[in-house]
């Protein structure tokens, strides 16, 4: 009998915080010379801003505001996009100045440029062996 897992679409674009009931967020990397900010993180290299070596992990806003999207309404050729359609994706800015290209969830038809959005952690797809496969997306959010 095999155990189903949850199983990030790839490690280290985002953490979930200890204690249980925090919430996620995007890990990016952070120049130590000049402060250029990167997503997803840069596991080694350098800063192409200013080519020096040194870079930190640094956690990431978890809220943003859509620059643009777009919504598909029939999956991409090629079978590699396993999720569910209609989609939408498109990009998010951060308050730090960082652009994320990411999916959207939600009510997709209500989304509109300049819109407050927010970072969920959500499942993508149930792999072969029925793995739940999961990504980061942006949520619009309420407003009150």
């Amino acid at each position: 009998m095999s155990s189903k897992k949850t199983i990030a679409v790839e490690e280290g674009l985002w953490a979930i915080p200890s204690p249980p009931g925090e919430k996620p967020y995007l890990i990016g990397s952070q120049c130590l010379s000049c402060g250029e900010l990167y997503f997803p993180r840069k596991k080694k290299g350098f800063c192409v801003h200013c080519q020096r070596r040194g870079l930190k992990d640094v956690p990431l806003s978890r809220k943003g505001k859509i620059i643009s999207f777009s919504v598909v309404m029939q999956p991409p050729a090629g079978g590699f996009y396993r999720g569910p359609v209609p989609y939408a994706y498109g990009v998010v800015g951060l308050p730090e100045g960082v652009e994320v290209l990411s999916l959207f969830t939600g009510n997709l038809g209500e989304l509109n440029v300049g819109m407050d959005v927010e970072l969920v952690i959500e499942k993508l797809f149930d792999d072969e062996e029925g793995n739940e496969i999961t990504t980061y997306k942006f949520i619009p959010t309420q407003r009150t």
